[in-house]
């Protein structure tokens, strides 16, 4: 499985489709080996010339197996190609001491049994590795028939149709197998995929959804103010009604700046609010340290709007300054001469609004508001 899908409920489909086989690989390979060439064995064991290099060869092969069955179903680290080395070794260790009446029997486990431990060591690799190790195989069967039995054709007859069903079952167990995984895995990444787009889908809609009752919120309080300059009750050189106007303006111009695609977002949503400031005829100096790590919608609004709320009321100068690091964010305001209509910190000195928590797509804001009779100082932080 690919590590693009670690931990991706995809992911689990494609180890859960890719175990069915693992499992039955290693019952057919430890099944031959013992339901079959255990009892040959035993039954052999007084025609043996060298008895207990047979034992002790069945028994490695047996540690062998049991490696790569903890390596194939638990992920147990195993050196395919060392042990495979030793397979080897320990099938010519048996054919040195089979008779010639017992070579082509289970008795000589090692040349019927190669092939299956040598897929569960070779499992999710290319087939031309396990077509490789068969082929040395074959070549110390071949030599092993041509040194005891001699070159009669009708061995080699035996010879070749011996190699074909010992390898033939190992290698299409291995295309069948390779070929699931591809198809596992492709399925996996297409369910990825398609779960990306529908949250990628969720999240656009819940965006758009937010957007649209801040505009509903917009359309009420500046439609308000709007519906008082016609009907005469507001006066526009009265400068309260000014500096209402100039923060839903600034409203306005931030929920328009946010569906920018802009490399610093919230800088971006910042300036078209100064700019609505500096057109009134204040002064703004605004200043930017650092980077600001990628921030979603709901945390800028947060950090934005406390402060676009005073920026608007300021009427001498101003002074907007961003802080960023990558896990902190921190804005600033302070102004010099606010008209009546600015607005009372909504929460005392250092409270936290937004939603407290490690989701880095949160966080913690944190608001503070100190006035003094001639400045006023707003400002909010953003830790992840």
């Amino acid at each position: 499985m690919s590590t693009e899908l670690a931990g991706h409920p995809a992911g689990a489909f494609a180890t859960t489709v890719e175990r069915g086989p693992r499992i039955a690989a290693v019952v057919i390979a430890f099944g031959w080996h013992v339901v079959i060439n255990l009892p040959a064995m035993l039954a052999q064991w007084p025609d043996y010339r060298r008895p207990w290099v047979v034992g002790a060869g069945w028994l490695i092969f047996t540690v062998v197996g049991l490696i790569a069955a903890a390596n194939l179903l638990y992920g147990t680290p195993a050196p395919a190609w060392p042990l495979i080395g030793v397979l080897l070794l320990v099938d010519v260790a048996v054919f040195a001491s089979t008779p010639a009446s017992a070579l082509f029997d289970s008795a000589n486990f090692g040349w019927a049994t190669l092939g299956w431990f040598v897929v569960l060591l070779l499992w999710g690799r290319r087939i031309p590795a396990l077509v490789a190790v068969l082929a040395v195989g074959a070549a110390i069967a071949l030599v092993a028939v041509l040194f005891v039995r001699g070159g009669d054709p009708a061995d080699l007859s035996r010879y070749a149709m011996y190699v074909y069903g010992t390898a033939t079952l190992p290698v299409a167990m291995m295309i069948a197998v390779n070929l699931l995984g591809a198809l596992a895995g492709s399925t996996a990444r297409a369910a990825a995929a398609r779960t990306a787009i529908e949250t990628e889908r969720a999240a656009a809609g819940r965006v758009h959804r937010a957007r649209r009752d801040r505009l509903a919120a917009l359309d009420r309080t500046a439609g308000a103010i709007l519906v008082e300059l016609a009907e005469g009750r507001a006066d526009p050189a009265d400068p309260v009604v000014q500096r209402r106007c100039a923060l839903e303006a600034s409203r306005l111009r931030r929920l328009i700046a946010e569906s920018d695609d802009v490399p610093d977002p919230l800088l971006h949503e910042l300036r078209a609010c100064v700019d609505v400031v500096e057109r009134n005829g204040v002064p703004v100096d605004f200043v930017a340290v650092g980077t600001l790590p990628a921030l979603p919608v709901e945390i800028r609004r947060q950090l934005a709007e406390p402060l676009t709320t005073t920026l608007a009321a300021a009427t001498r100068w101003a002074r907007l300054t961003v802080v960023g690091q990558p896990e902190e964010v921190v804005v600033s305001l302070t102004t010099a001469g606010t008209s009546a209509m600015a607005p009372e910190p909504a929460s005392g000195v250092g409270d936290t609004i937004g939603r407290p928590g490690g989701d880095p797509s949160g966080g913690r804001i944190e608001y503070v508001y100190e006035e003094n009779e001639e400045l006023v100082w707003v400002q909010t932080r953003w830790r992840a």
